[in-house]
């Protein structure tokens, strides 16, 4: 295996068909060539492009390829920067006439067709995906190119599924943290389930995968899914992660958290998956999700008694910082504004007796 910097045209290198950030539905698609290039040709090129006209193409920042079977031929295949080669290949459009977009037209007026940049481009060959995943890994899972969330976990499920990879060995690949792999692999998995599950609608499950992937974090979620035993085994023994007494309560899960056609998702936003939690971990909570055709989240908190903790901390916030006042308040009795304060105070701790029924 080489792995020296190779140079070869435009032409003869080919965007991959499972790039993740394609997505999963296209993958099952087998887009060609120009199917892929639509779909990523607004992928924000312009800033590569204008760059590559500039600059040129830095050797450096050579694609990585593999050489596979495509539509019938061996072809070299970008599997580390598509995006820039699908720029290079809008701009020969652009040159070529084939370009409706005016941005673009604008971006090349004035500059000549730089040959070179369309018949030297850099690569380097690699003899499989395998020896590239732990650079796709740092780079796009834990770098600072990052892929959205579902794409993140499919390639870790894809280096457990396909390389026989444990967690640690895939943390110690991608420079993740051990239970953060575990939690996206289980993720993915109840995703892919979700899919195989009759009855299950799951088009925004992908979209909103963060969510999925953060209520997993709870106990709450786990013990209501039936999966607390997926945690803390080999990856090979978590398929499939709900068992079939589980489904109705997948079902439900999924109804809440990403809604269906007649209904919006209970859960809005990532950030209300605790809250989430702290309701299913509850009888009344659950009943009422159960139970009310269009169910807020805020109410069913309330229900479930999510606010009584926020409660404590208030009150407990205030008789501390009152304590820790009453060590120098004696100094400034006469402060009309203390006093105003004060007033405000003694009102809000008589309303407090009352409501408690304090003696």
């Amino acid at each position: 295996m080489t792995r020296e910097i190779e140079y070869t045209s435009l032409d003869q290198i080919a965007l991959d068909p499972l790039n993740p950030r394609l997505g999963r539905a296209a993958h099952q698609l087998n887009l060609d060539q120009d199917q892929i290039y639509d779909r990523m040709k607004d992928w924000s090129l312009e800033e590569l492009a204008t760059s590559f006209l500039e600059s040129g193409f830095w050797p450096h920042e050579a694609v990585l390829c593999v050489v596979e079977p495509l539509q019938g031929q061996d072809r070299l295949v970008v599997v580390e920067g598509n995006r820039r080669i699908a720029a290079l290949q809008r701009l020969e459009k652009a040159y070529a006439g084939e370009e409706a977009s005016k941005r673009w037209r604008d971006l090349i007026e004035g500059v000549p067709r730089p040959d070179r940049l369309f018949e030297r481009v850099p690569f380097i060959k690699y003899e499989n995906r395998a020896e590239v995943d732990a650079f796709l890994g740092f780079r796009h899972v834990t770098g600072i190119k990052e892929w959205a969330p579902p794409e993140k976990a499919q390639f870790i499920a894809k280096l457990i599924d396909e390389g026989g990879l444990s967690y640690r060995q895939v943390m110690r690949k991608i420079g993740s943290k051990t239970d953060t792999v575990e939690r996206n692999y289980i993720a993915y998995c109840i995703l892919t389930q979700m899919e195989e599950t009759e009855g299950l609608e799951v088009d925004e499950v992908e979209n909103r995968f963060s969510v999925l992937f953060l209520s997993l974090r709870s106990k709450n979620v786990q013990e209501f899914l039936g999966i607390q035993g997926k945690f803390g085994i080999e990856p090979q023994n978590v398929k499939p992660p709900i068992d079939a007494n589980n489904i109705d309560r997948l079902k439900e899960y999924s109804k809440w958290l990403f809604g269906d056609a007649d209904t919006p998702p209970v859960v809005q936003d990532s950030r209300e998956v605790d809250k989430f939690a702290r309701v299913i971990a509850s009888a009344d909570g659950l009943e009422y999700l159960r139970s009310v055709r269009r169910p807020s989240l805020d109410k069913a908190f309330v229900i479930a008694g999510g606010d009584q903790e926020e409660v404590y901390e208030l009150l407990s916030s205030a008789t501390y910082n009152l304590q820790e006042s009453l060590s120098s308040i004696h100094l400034y009795k006469g402060d009309e504004r203390l006093i105003s304060i004060s007033k405000r105070l003694l009102a809000n701790a008589e309303q407090l007796k009352k409501t408690l029924e304090l003696d």
